[in-house]
């Protein structure tokens, strides 16, 4: 297939916009159901951590299935399920009561958001090469995100005023809406099997062949690193409302606004989501450049090293502000460069197994980290230990990629092996 920026554009815009249709409900969640878990039916707020975590682990086992479908099946099979149970599970927040309801709607949900994200990932891949996969990628990641931030606005603004019923009503028929965009807008009959290698750099990597793919080293390190880089990067979603409350209990000044503890942690979450379309499709498009993403890359990984190094202790208000923008622009271009660079590796191997790995690899250290860091905080007395362990291992990752000069003459994810 022969790939050009006109027929890339549509299908991979097309798939980051359902996802974002469909991430309305669950971004919701985080928002109203600590405060309306009475409203769905719940007797306890433990249940509320049981259901906003409950779907993260169901996609670890699912992750495998999800790709083996995906190599049996089209994209827009997977994507228009994905949509349809999406939507369900978002209507079904309003329509149902009860924590085993909303248990089995959580699940239901995990299992349409494995389908998403890598039938995201696999549109990435079909439709780009070498050339021009950071910015697609970065664009994906930028607009889908955009489903995070209107759903924590919305909610947050709608379920006082209307309650979680309509809302989540409401928001279900929006993802709906993505059904017709992916029947008649996705091109029919694309397969997720492992395509032909797209430049002549992947050539010398493509022999090893869909069944040796796990013993690639340049696919070895981008799962090893995506493990480790999304369990670090939920350390600051989870506890930032809590280095806030612990480090500036009192009310802070945000451009003229004063703002309580959880207040402030949610505008500066809504600040990174607004500027994150922006910024992701700005550094992928940038690490396809001549100097490849590596570089850009590393630099990531150190920004992130000092911004971490930085948070958990009481510095005046100012600077304390600046090491969290920093972590979240380095968060940014980190997670959009690292999914390029696994996308660059499936292509000298498995699309599908790849990614499937790097999928299972994320999901899984995505949940590990808030649970390790809260006992890590529990043991240690303080948030002060995990946060610079974590720059500590941030610069370790970034010592671990530094390009060599053997890696900037090849491809950068099989360079980097």
């Amino acid at each position: 297939m022969t790939i050009t920026n006109g027929n890339a554009k549509r299908p991979i815009t097309l798939v980051a916009l359902v996802t974002a249709f469909c991430l309305l409900g669950d971004s919701m969640l985080y928002v109203v159901l600590p405060i309306y878990w009475k409203e769905a039916g719940l007797t306890s707020l433990w249940q509320v951590g049981i259901l906003l975590s409950v779907n993260r682990f169901v996609r670890l086992p699912l992750n495998p299935l999800i790709g083996w479908l995906y190599n049996k099946m089209p994209l827009r099979v997977g994507l228009v399920t994905a949509v349809l149970l999406g939507a369900l599970t978002t209507a079904g927040y309003g329509l149902f009561q009860g924590f085993a309801a909303w248990l089995i709607l959580r699940s239901v949900w995990g299992v349409a958001w494995s389908l998403l994200r890598m039938g995201g990932f696999l549109t990435v891949i079909a439709y780009s090469d070498n050339s021009n996969r950071g910015r697609w990628m970065g664009r994906y990641n930028g607009l889908s995100r955009i489903g995070s931030l209107f759903g924590m606005l919305l909610g947050g603004l709608l379920a006082p005023v209307f309650g979680l019923t309509p809302v989540a009503l409401a928001f279900g028929i929006v993802a709906l809406a993505g059904l017709p965009a992916v029947g008649i807008f996705m091109p029919n009959g694309d397969k997720a099997a492992p395509p032909r290698p797209s430049s002549p750099a992947d050539d010398g990597q493509a022999e090893a062949g869909p069944v040796a793919w796990y013993k690639s080293a340049a696919v070895r390190k981008a799962i090893a690193t995506g493990l480790v880089l999304s369990m670090l990067q939920a350390i600051l979603t989870a506890t930032l409302s809590l280095v806030i409350d612990t480090n500036y209990s009192g009310v802070q000044t945000l451009f003229g606004i004063a703002l309580a503890g959880t207040a402030l942690a949610g505008v500066l979450q809504a600040v990174r989501w607004t500027a994150e379309p922006l910024l992701a499709s700005w550094f992928g498009r940038l690490s396809d450049g001549r100097r490849g993403r590596l570089p850009l890359f590393v630099a990531s990984l150190l920004a992130s090293a000092a911004g971490f190094a930085l948070m958990p202790w009481p510095l005046p208000f100012a600077l304390w502000l600046a090491a969290v923008l920093l972590v979240m622009i380095a968060g940014t271009a980190m997670s959009t460069l690292m999914d390029a660079l696994a996308s660059d590796a499936a292509r000298t191997a498995s699309v599908v197994a790849v990614m499937t790995a790097y999928s299972v690899a994320t999901d899984l250290g995505s949940a590990i980290g808030p649970a390790a860091t809260y006992a890590l905080a529990g043991w240690a007395g303080g948030l002060v230990p995990a946060y610079v362990g974590s720059s500590v291992i941030f610069a370790a990752f970034a010592l671990w990629h530094f390009p060599r000069r053997r890696q900037r003459a090849a491809s950068d994810m099989a360079g980097s092996a």
